[in-house]
């Protein structure tokens, strides 16, 4: 009698055999179909994994209510969370490997508790509600979806088996019948074991439930400083309105009513009256265009993102190159929101550096708009509560975007600005170049 090794038909899997995205196989072939057929296998796990949950989700369901009332149902709770527990712990390792993702259970820490402690702890914790929605899901939709595919493979086998053994005259209805069924499962096997996944990791993984919490805390603490930012800016508008421009306009209102009555009775008076109404409006007409600048700077208008910063270090007394890669324009908020970064770092290296020469560069790739301000000073510079760079943080939280310092003893100083956002095409003209009304 010889002996042999068994065929290898490439039906056996690991984890990692298990990531759709990655390792499927396309076409009609050899690999493709095994590939089916071992996910198919993991569907028929899913399938038989809805008899357990169906049963801790009546143990469940029952020990909830008994536990404010006989000791019963700490018993029955005691047996049926850890033993979720483990079951889902298998589902997020299985639908992690299918997703290539890593599933997180985040359950509150329960260890020190005893007996009767501990189940107060499981009912507190948001995670284990969670595992009995997936009790729910495996034992109803779960099982379904699981189902679909195993079905879609093994009727046509039941069909054939059936006209073998009973009447070979109908071999013609098994094909008829069970043809679409294999073609429905050659395209549906695989969406549905990733859409069982997905909904598994929904509904289990509580990390990130945990992160769209943290980023909704996030954009809610940011769109409350922007308001504050955005409040204290109307008021320092209206301020430098009311100090400024308004009182220089009252006064040359005053003033042209005093030089129309002095025309018949004093002339020079009125000439010279006329002639400090003059300079009042040049100085009003400063002050306004002062506070416009602190809205939306002219030079930002007009020149664009790159244009405006190269006009912010023209005047500094010390050398800044600026070194741009940009195939678009930011959008307005996130342009201006950069500029007055930009400008803040150059401020700050003006007033505290020391510094012999500065550097920005702007580039713009995966998705978000990068600034660099690098200069050679003394360093030490940072983020401090109420600082010019905690400005600049918020403001750029305010676009979902980050700020990064380097600043060692000594130098350099490296401000690091980053902001999400997509480019608009080139502009053939800047902004303050318009059609004229005769063209």
């Amino acid at each position: 009698m010889t002996t042999g090794t068994a065929p290898d038909w490439g039906i056996a899997m690991t984890l990692q055999d298990l990531r759709i995205d990655s390792v499927a196989p396309t076409g009609v072939t050899r690999e493709s179909l095994l590939y089916r057929l071992r996910m198919t296998g993991l569907s028929a796990g899913y399938t038989l994994a809805a008899v357990p949950a169906l049963v801790l989700l009546i143990l469940t369901v029952v020990g909830l209510p008994l536990v404010f009332a006989v000791g019963a149902g700490l018993l029955l709770v005691w047996l049926a969370v850890p033993a979720t527990a483990l079951l889902t712990r298998a589902h997020r390792a299985v639908s992690g490997a299918v997703l290539g993702t890593e599933i997180e259970a985040g359950y509150a820490d329960d260890r020190g508790r005893n007996f009767l402690t501990r189940p107060w702890v499981w009912l507190r914790d948001p995670a284990r509600w969670r595992d009995v929605a997936f009790l729910a899901f495996s034992a109803t939709g779960g099982f379904v979806l699981s189902l679909a595919p195993v079905a879609l493979l093994t009727a046509p086998i039941a069909h054939v088996s059936v006209v073998l053994f009973l009447d070979h005259s109908l071999w013609w209805l098994p094909v008829f019948i069970s043809t679409p069924m294999l073609i429905a499962w050659w395209f549906v096997s695989l969406p549905l074991v990733r859409a069982r996944a997905l909904a598994e990791r929904g509904i289990l993984d509580h990390g990130r439930v945990e992160e769209l919490e943290r980023r909704v805390e996030e954009v809610s603490t940011s769109r409350s400083e922007v308001l504050d930012h955005n409040a204290a800016e109307i008021r320092r508008i209206e301020r430098d309105l009311h100090d400024g421009a308004q009182a220089q306009l009252v006064a040359i209102g005053m003033n042209a009513s005093y030089a129309e009555k002095m025309i018949e009775a004093d002339p020079a008076i009125a000439v010279e009256v006329l002639r400090e109404l003059r300079l009042t409006t040049v100085s009003a007409l400063e002050n306004l265009r002062s506070v416009v600048r602190g809205i939306h700077p002219p030079a930002l208008a007009e020149l664009g993102l790159v244009g405006g910063i190269e006009s912010l270090a023209a005047p500094l007394p010390l050398p800044v190159t600026v070194a741009a890669s940009l195939p678009g324009h930011p959008p307005a908020p996130v342009e201006t929101a950069v500029y007055f970064g930009v400008a803040e770092c150059l401020a700050n290296v003006v007033k505290h550096a020391k510094a012999e020469q500065v550097e920005v560069t702007l580039s713009h790739g995966d998705g978000v708009l990068r600034v660099v301000v690098r200069d050679d000073g003394i360093g030490d510079a940072s983020a401090a509560p109420g600082s010019g760079l905690d400005g600049l943080a918020r403001r750029m939280s305010a676009f979902d975007g980050i700020v990064t310092i380097s600043s060692p003893t000594g130098g350099p100083t490296v401000v690091t600005m980053e902001v999400p956002c997509a480019l608009s095409s080139l502009r053939t003209k800047p902004y303050s170049e318009k059609p004229s009304s005769d063209s």
